[in-house]
């Protein structure tokens, strides 16, 4: 049951429902460090150098918020996890220490000749996290830089710049009753210090975190090798715990997105998650399967899951 312990599993009902389920958070953490630090951010760190035009990208006019988000995020892992991290400024110099890693970043802040690395791409890499700035203009949100590492099929040098309405477009019923627009609204009033969480699901064949739309042709095949014998090996829920900050100095909107991955023969052990799981595969409309990736695998998915039931049934 290890595995289970600190997944954010997504559902709160048993059937599928499309909602916006933002909630606020007290404490008002952006991040969150867990066990697989480590093994994260060397993989994190491997994609930056490897590919680093597809996993950094950023506008000149978001410089102001990426240093206020580094030393926001400096102090926050220092001050949640002081046996792990120090921060250190005085006046405008600046000391992060990541003893985990040891190592440590020393800086004089909104200098950019003591840093090698634009102020979001050096603290990305010391959080698990992909980080997206979106700038609050007069005329909505715009994505203006982001590092991201773990994305689930889409692509930051595609939206780079987009406005936030157009990034979502193509998601199915996300027009209905105005609820792209209720979302916008809902973020452009979130209140300065304010953090807001909500959790987005989909599900990956295999455990690999970065599935970005341009690697597609090498991932996206696995979803054919989906059988009702092997799913509980190949088939991983895949969990976003998504938050909300915005940035009291600078007033844009700092969005940062934790990927968590469950097998789902771990999952399976969790009587009520797997029926709800179940529950929530089943009642998925069409088109939402479609966009998640699911319709391809969804009859052999449910069979194995309706089996495991059932063997949970005649075992009572």
């Amino acid at each position: 049951m290890s595995r289970l312990n600190g997944f954010p599993f997504p559902f709160t009902k048993d059937q599928y429902t499309y909602s916006n389920n933002s909630v606020p958070l007290d404490p008002a953490k952006t991040i969150t460090v867990t066990a697989d630090y480590k093994n994260e951010l060397e993989l994190i760190r491997k994609l930056l150098q490897k590919h680093h035009q597809r996993c950094f990208r950023s506008l000149p006019l978001s410089i102001e918020s990426q240093w206020e988000i580094m030393l926001l995020l400096f102090n926050e892992l220092a001050s949640c996890n002081p046996e792990s991290f120090t921060f250190q400024k005085m006046g405008g110099e600046c000391l992060f220490q990541n003893h985990l890693l040891a190592e440590e970043e020393a800086f004089v802040f909104r200098d950019v000749s003591t840093i090698d690395l634009e102020p979001l791409d050096l603290v990305g890499r010391h959080v698990q996290e992909d980080l997206i700035i979106m700038g609050d203009r007069h005329d909505g949100l715009f994505l203006e830089a982001g590092q991201l590492c773990f994305p689930s099929n889409w692509s930051l040098a595609f939206v780079q710049g987009m406005e936030f309405k157009s990034i979502h477009n193509q998601v199915p019923g996300i027009q209905n009753d105005g609820f792209i627009d209720k979302v916008e609204r809902f973020i452009s009033k979130i209140q300065p210090g304010a953090v807001w969480e909500r959790k987005n699901w989909s599900i990956t064949v295999t455990n690999k975190l970065d599935t970005p739309l341009e690697t597609y042709s090498v991932w996206g095949k696995h979803r054919q090798e989906v059988t009702c014998e092997n799913a509980g090996d190949l088939i991983h829920l895949r969990v976003e715990v998504q938050r909300l900050f915005r940035l009291p100095m600078n007033h844009d909107v700092l969005f940062t997105i934790h990927t968590y991955l469950l097998q789902l023969n771990d999952l399976i052990q969790q009587e009520s998650w797997l029926k709800s799981f179940y529950q929530n595969i089943k009642t998925l409309p069409e088109e939402i399967a479609e966009y998640k990736g699911i319709s391809t695998y969804r009859t052999e998915l449910l069979r194995f899951l309706e089996n495991h039931m059932e063997k949970g049934r005649r075992g009572r």
